[in-house]
């Protein structure tokens, strides 16, 4: 079962903006999202998947070098959904965009959304 979907991904031109979604799905067996630590994740082809930004149930939150100053994270409790807001993107940002939930059991993860960055 797939508890966690992705959405906001897309073709952008360098140094454009995405803003990419975490809901959960209508099979989301959990608490509210901010029970949880949340984090967005990033697969290239060819390249091991990268984490790319978490935010702790407190609201800190962490980047990977490569994103800091662009991305940011977020999270709306209200609406159990956690967000990316991608600027100023590079090609080398290509890749499949993935959101992950982390538990004391299994974590959950999306299905992923594809983000391309070409002229």
């Amino acid at each position: 079962q797939v508890h966690l979907v992705e959405s906001g991904g897309g073709l952008v031109q360098p140094g454009g903006s995405l803003r990419l979604s975490c809901a959960a799905s209508r099979s989301y067996a959990g608490s509210s999202f901010n029970f949880y630590l949340m984090g967005w994740y990033r697969q290239a082809p060819g390249k091991q998947r990268e984490l790319v930004a978490a935010i702790t149930r407190g609201g800190s939150t962490n980047y990977a070098d490569s994103v800091k100053g662009r991305f940011t994270i977020s999270r709306d409790d209200a609406k159990n959904a956690v967000y990316l807001q991608m600027n100023s993107l590079k090609p080398e940002d290509t890749a499949v965009y993935y959101c992950k939930q982390q538990r004391q059991g299994p974590d959950y993860w999306g299905q992923g959304t594809q983000v391309t960055v070409s002229s």
